[in-house]
């Protein structure tokens, strides 16, 4: 739902109007890249194209945008960015939510065709669902989008265009993906031979580059990078809505891969990271690249991190409006009550002494957790406990071990397993292939 600010993924549908009454211009370097088109040598220009000129309204296969819908989303992404414009060009950021209105214009149309509707009930429990992660009741959620200068309508409107889409997808595209057992059992034979190897689980952000604007790109990932360390918007965000690869419809997600398996830059940067980490941005062909380590393994062996913990988490809250020093103590006195533990026994007795929750959960896996707790707990025996973490504004808390079953067997994926991936793949593909058609073949009138 939140934005920051790059190029976007996917190419606008335009009309270019050349007059001949203009003046030429020509272009002085008369090599041509060599693409598909037949492009002449000594290149003129008819005309001009003046971007101020055209206001972001369009009327899409007759479904109108208008202005406000344009302001009311760029209202949206700036509410989640605290009111930031992620590179400083508001009229970039417009330009580039009029492109995500006409593909979900495009999306909603062709579900619609295939007799896919998102009902209001299901509408209200989205939204309603958006509300709870605002940590705001709906009520409260709507005046906060007005006072943003956004509405419930916008909001709206983009959970319809991802509930059909994806609808119209597991209608009209899934039951038509096939996979054989012979390309499954080739993905098996594959793994059987890299047992040992090291695995990466990587997403990426890929931003196409030409020579007279790199460093615009660079800016803009740059920016990216700093967004995510602020912590508002995780990675797969950012990569959902700007990344121009093709895994964009699944948040970016490389999946399990070799270092071997990708370039040279980026398989350097990936070996050098720990999980958790963003790196880039890195120069690949054609543009740059950031990379997110969400994990790592080796095919084939055991890992620590897939023991399953059972854990007893105690936690302190604050009250609101709690001064800087009032938390600190607080949290000083909460370290202390820490160090006298003596295993999950005394856990309960312990939290009664300084109003404190208790909360039991016997099935995490270390992996699970966030990395940097993960070499905490590889690190703590049974009966121990994990340093403060948190916030005053979420309350500070301590994991207490209570039992570890270590990983015993390490298994290969299951054929199922196998199938599932590859399909999801081709599902992806095909999804990107008739978003590409159905702009190909719209009608979309700029005013």
């Amino acid at each position: 739902m939140n934005h920051s600010f790059v190029r976007a993924a996917i190419g606008m549908v335009a009309t270019v109007a050349l007059t001949a009454s203009g003046g030429a211009q020509t272009v002085t370097d008369k090599s041509v890249p060599e693409t598909n088109l037949d492009l002449p040598q000594n290149l003129q220009i008819f005309g001009k194209v003046d971007p101020n000129v055209r206001k972001p309204t369009a009327i899409v296969n007759d479904s109108v945008i208008t202005g406000t819908d344009v302001d009311q989303r760029t209202a949206l992404i700036l509410m989640a960015n605290d009111g930031e414009v992620p590179g400083g060009d508001r009229n970039a950021l417009k330009l580039q939510v009029l492109r995500q209105l006409i593909d979900e214009t495009l999306q909603i149309q062709e579900a619609k065709t295939a007799d896919i509707t998102v009902t209001t009930n299901e509408l209200n429990q989205s939204f309603n669902g958006v509300a709870a992660r605002f940590r705001q009741s709906p009520e409260e959620f709507r005046a906060s989008l007005r006072k943003a200068g956004s509405s419930e309508r916008s909001l709206r409107r983009q959970i319809e265009g991802g509930l059909a889409w994806q609808r119209y997808l597991r209608k009209r595209v899934e039951p038509f993906i096939n996979v054989g057992d012979e390309e499954v059992q080739s993905v098996l034979d594959r793994l059987k031979q890299s047992q040992g190897q090291e695995e990466f689980a990587v997403k990426e952000i890929y931003l196409s580059a030409q020579p007279g604007n790199s460093q615009q790109v660079i800016g803009n990932m740059r920016q990216i990078v700093a967004e995510i360390q602020k912590g508002q918007q995780p990675f797969e965000y950012f990569a959902r809505r700007f990344s121009e690869a093709s895994t964009r419809a699944v948040n970016g997600d490389l999946g399990w891969v070799r270092a071997s398996q990708l370039p040279d830059a980026l398989s350097n940067a990936l070996q050098s990271m720990q999980v958790g980490q963003v790196a880039g941005p890195v120069e690949v062909p054609g543009g740059y690249s950031l990379l997110y380590l969400t994990d790592k393994r080796r095919v084939g062996a055991v890992d620590p991190r897939d023991a399953r913990l059972s854990l007893k988490q105690m936690t302190v809250r604050f009250p609101s409006g709690v001064s800087s020093a009032e938390a600190s103590a607080r949290t000083a006195a909460f370290a202390k009550a820490i160090q006298s533990l003596r295993g999950c026994g005394s856990v309960e007795k312990v939290a009664a002494a300084i109003d404190a929750d208790v909360v039991d959960n016997d099935t995490i896996r270390i992996r699970d957790l966030p990395p940097q707790l993960q070499d905490i707990m590889l690190k703590l025996q049974v009966g121990e406990a994990t340093p403060p973490f948190g916030s005053p504004e979420q309350g500070v808390r301590t994991l207490v071990i209570c039992g570890r079953d270590d990983a015993r067997v390490a298994s290969l994926p299951g054929a199922d397993q196998v199938q599932n991936q590859l399909e999801q793949q081709r599902v992806n593909l095909r999804a990107d292939q008739k978003l590409r058609d159905l702009r190909r073949d719209a009608v979309v009138e700029y005013r």
